[in-house]
């Protein structure tokens, strides 16, 4: 009791750091992030794509998730009752607003994005489930710590463009501004250029279980540096829908 596995330890700090970003790492990269020899890195690598966790490009040698594990973390969403109840309601959000739909719970200070619908046009997009997002500098960050009573943003509040809100007092405004109104947005907080707005989704109890929002450019959901009040009805709506469903 109470003893833990340092290879299996190792092999889960791999896997993070993998899932951290959006490039493939090489095994020297792996191993000074680590602080492991490369001898000791590549015995675990070599096991974990034998299992299919991990994957090695044929051409470069350096290596991103496998297919087996985004497998099972899908399989972990879909059984998620928020994601299965939110599935027809996000459809339908996304078609009213004509922006990508967004739906996030909260997950160790973050962020995690359990559904995500594409915008309804021809440009290109990348899926985003499973990624996990600054609470402060987000919508629906904002919206799960506001209505959340266990939600707190990790210090300190790192900024990713320059109207990120990076200082406690900032943010607890925010969220007080939230809480009175029912919904949060973010302008230009997380993306420059980008916009988003959420509201909370709540079960039966009324307790907020988790987010929904759409996201898109801002000359689209803010042309005039305002955010267009539509888009927020939109957002709401869908909100409360699925709140009601939860709530049978």
């Amino acid at each position: 009791m109470g003893e833990t596995i340092q290879s299996v330890e190792r092999a889960a700090a791999i896997l993070r750091l993998l899932a951290s970003g959006s490039r493939q790492l090489g095994v020297a990269e792996l191993a000074r992030a680590m602080g492991l020899p490369k001898g000791t890195l590549h015995g675990i690598l070599r096991t974990l794509v034998h299992v299919g966790f991990v994957e090695q490009d044929g051409v470069t040698g350096k290596y991103r998730l496998g297919a087996t594990l985004l497998h099972l973390g899908s399989s972990y969403l879909d059984v998620n009752e928020l994601r299965a109840r939110s599935l027809n309601w996000a459809d339908g959000l996304a078609g009213r607003s004509r922006e990508s739909v967004w739906i996030g719970t909260f997950h160790e200070g973050q962020v995690l994005v359990i559904h995500h619908v594409f915008r309804p046009d021809d440009s290109m997009q990348v899926l985003q489930v499973g990624a996990h997002l600054p609470a402060h500098a987000t919508a629906l960050g904002k919206v799960l710590l506001a209505f959340d009573p266990y939600g707190e943003a990790p210090l300190p509040l790192a900024p990713c463009t320059k109207k990120t809100i990076v200082t406690r007092e900032g943010l607890d405004q925010e969220l007080d501004l939230a809480r009175a109104r029912g919904w949060a947005a973010d302008m230009e907080e997380l993306e420059e250029g980008e916009v988003s707005v959420a509201a909370p989704i709540k079960d039966g109890r009324g307790v907020a279980v988790g987010a929904i929002g759409i996201r898109g450019a801002v000359e689209r959901l803010a042309a005039d540096g305002r955010l267009d009040m539509d888009f927020v009805s939109y957002v709401r709506d869908a909100a409360r829908a699925i709140s009601r469903d939860l709530a049978r």
